[in-house]
């Protein structure tokens, strides 16, 4: 990802992310809050002629009202950086810096633990998806990986054929916040991958290259599309809400009660033979 700053303070963004980069920082997330603050100011600056920078940060942080604290928290952190990153610029006016906020720096939410009897019954509710056998079998495949190996929602779906051993049972995930890395899995998990594997091959290439996890367009699946089929499974299950932001999410199936420093590979809930279509 690239931002294209174009706002009044394109340069100096643009200044600071190579320099926090130089410096070997991946920054991904504070790119995207970077270009939302570049696009709030581009308005802001052609409102008020006479705009200050301080100011301009304070309505940026307030202009979103629903977040958490804990994220707006987030952004303003990035924004402090690169004040300290305009005061160091040589022949610059002095920088005025706001009264930043006191927000909290770590979240209080409390992620759902998902239960075995969880788990099947959501086993359970892929069987009859509709449209094609391969979906039921397809998010099937997904819950397990994720439960079973504690996997990111996001990584798993980056996962690409090569990244996939069954035989030895590991996982190699791509770098992601500056690591690579393998996850062992239970032998049980290495025959549902098999089973989707199988049934993969008869839908979409395969080679090394390509994605592991597969939609309609027989290339990837979505994010979208992938969190919004488990929000509506989680809803059938009576585990979430028609609305709102509580109940499980797609991350939550990494979460596990007992929390280990290292935890072991999960084995495929007991009743494995449930749904072994």
């Amino acid at each position: 990802m690239t931002a294209q700053f174009q706002g009044p303070l394109s340069d100096e963004l643009r200044g600071f992310l190579q320099f926090k980069r130089s410096l070997g920082y991946g920054y991904a997330r504070a790119e995207f809050t970077l270009g939302e603050f570049d696009r709030f100011i581009q308005q802001y600056a052609e409102q008020r002629p006479a705009w200050r920078l301080d100011q301009a940060i304070l309505a940026w942080l307030a202009s979103k009202p629903q977040r958490k604290a804990v994220s707006v928290s987030a952004d303003a952190a990035v924004l402090r950086q690169f004040c300290a990153y305009l005061r160091r610029l040589p022949g610059r006016p002095p920088v005025q810096e706001p009264i930043w906020p006191q927000l909290p720096t770590e979240s209080n939410f409390v992620p759902y633990i998902l239960s075995k009897k969880d788990v099947h019954q959501l086993l359970e509710l892929c069987k009859p998806l509709d449209r094609s056998r391969f979906r039921a079998r397809l998010y099937r495949t997904l819950i397990l990986l994720l439960y079973c190996t504690g996997l990111r929602f996001g990584e798993a779906l980056r996962l690409r054929m090569r990244d996939v051993d069954t035989r030895a049972g590991l996982l190699f995930v791509e770098q992601f916040k500056g690591r690579a890395r393998w996850v062992p899995f239970h032998r049980s998990l290495s025959r549902e991958l098999d089973k989707y594997v199988l049934a993969r091959r008869a839908l979409a290439p395969t080679e090394p290259d390509d994605r592991f996890f597969v939609g309609a367009n027989h290339r990837r699946l979505p994010v979208e599309t992938a969190a919004g089929t488990l929000r509506k499974l989680f809803q059938k299950a009576g585990l979430k809400p028609s609305c709102g932001r509580v109940g499980p999410r797609p991350y939550d199936f990494r979460h596990r009660a007992d929390s280990p420093v290292m935890p072991t590979p999960r084995t495929v809930p007991a009743l494995e033979a449930v749904a072994a279509n």
